[in-house]
């Protein structure tokens, strides 16, 4: 399936065209460019059977929906189509209840993370492109991803991580092959470093939204969630929100599903879940706005949504609001509680983003702005494996008797 669909490029703000052949970054007025389709031809050419049918085990599966041109510029490390888990324990069923509860564990893919769909494509394009050396801004999970397929690429790569991101993310970065740095400030301000060094230094800068391709990668987690329930979509999606290209990205690939007639019916209300320490998107929803100003003194422990300003903001919001959905922030005790409880409950790891998302579906049943007939999809974005975990404090002395009972 080597076909190609690509018509051009697209201000999201604007709606300016651009041409589609030529390395792009953000548009003439600082908004992110939307990749667009030739969705009449492709509705003509392919059909979502063939989709279901392709032998190709993950993201690549969907490439006449994808800006690769050429197959041999397809940057892999064994993507897979992530799993739907549905939590039993952690969720209280009643008989009469038609709604269902599942996670996508995104922490299956390559680098353990939903970073690595929209990395992918990036680096693919970059590969497409003959670009040489990429730069990035991360809190850890986009950066290592970035890291891995550009070295798989043999495009070199450089990233700066805030100086507090996880220890286990930035060693990860570093052993993958990019040339690391840590830096004494937010994301935002690594995102500083990149752009003012583009001009001086060379690299391209693959900043969230801040090039058209992170977010084509991202659409597949919505391409992937139609196709996995029979194309039919959730009644509810919540997404861990910082910068929002998935979000951005799944509204996206919904949009073009319909317009394909692949889908029918209404598209799932997507919910924008936030940490209270690093809200902005909330609050701007919450007043009503489309822009977001600076979060001042952002802090979380959920570090992938540590985002105190995003390019993309009025996507996001366009977003919830087209689809009915809405914004919520959830307090860094009620994250790591529910991390816990969902693990020792569900067997199911969530990262603190994923943890965020299932207090967020908690939270919106006892406001009544869901029900437990609705059916909910929650990303958990990152193998849980990849963020500080509590102490182990049980000990046991071989050299004395072992009193059995305490096991009972």
């Amino acid at each position: 399936m080597n076909k190609y669909y690509v018509t051009h490029l697209e201000c999201s703000m604007t709606g300016k065209k651009y041409p589609a052949n030529e390395i792009q970054g953000l548009s003439e007025v600082g908004r992110p460019l939307l990749v667009r389709y030739d969705l009449e031809k492709i509705k003509k050419e392919i059909s979502r059977e063939e989709i279901s049918n392709s032998k190709i085990d993950g993201l690549w599966r969907y490439s006449p929906l994808l800006p690769v041109k050429n197959p041999e510029d397809r940057v892999t490390l064994g993507e897979i189509i992530t799993p739907l888990i549905k939590l039993k324990n952690s969720v209280n069923y009643n008989k009469e209840d038609k709604g269902l509860v599942l996670v996508k564990d995104e922490g299956r893919l390559p680098t353990g993370s939903f970073k690595a769909r929209g990395l992918c494509l990036a680096v693919s394009m970059a590969k497409q492109f003959k670009l040489n050396h990429l730069a990035i801004p991360t809190n850890g999970n986009a950066g290592a991803a970035m890291a891995a397929y550009a070295t798989h690429a043999g495009i070199k790569s450089t990233v700066f991580c805030p100086e507090d991101t996880p220890d286990i993310n930035i060693r990860e970065i570093q052993s993958l092959g990019a040339e690391t740095f840590l830096v004494n400030g937010l994301i935002n301000d690594c995102g500083k470093i990149v752009g003012e060094g583009k001009e001086e230094v060379g690299w391209f800068d693959v900043s969230t939204l801040k090039e058209p391709y992170r977010i084509e990668g991202k659409k597949t987690m919505g391409l992937e969630l139609a196709e996995q329930l029979n194309w039919e979509l959730p009644d509810i999606i919540f997404y861990p929100t910082g910068g929002g290209t998935g979000l951005i990205g799944m509204w996206k690939a919904f949009l073009e599903l319909k317009e394909l007639g692949w889908v029918k019916g209404k598209l799932p209300r997507m919910v924008a879940v936030q940490a209270e320490g690093c809200a902005p998107i909330v609050k701007a929803w919450e007043n009503g706005e489309e822009h977001a100003p600076l979060w001042k003194d952002a802090y979380t422990k959920a570090a992938g949504i540590r985002v105190p300003v995003a390019v993309g903001d009025f996507l996001i919001i366009r977003a919830v609001n087209e689809s009915k959905g809405f914004a919520i922030a959830i307090s860094d005790e009620e994250i790591m509680q529910t991390r816990d409880r969902v693990a020792n409950t569900d067997g199911c790891f969530l990262c603190p983003e994923g943890a965020a998302t299932m207090r967020a579906y908690e939270k919106a049943l006892s406001k009544k702005l869901i029900t437990k007939q609705d059916k909910v999809v929650l990303f958990n974005c990152a193998t849980g494996l990849k963020y500080p975990l509590p102490a182990v404090t049980n000990k046991l002395d071989k050299n004395k008797k072992i009193d059995y009972k305490v096991f009972n």
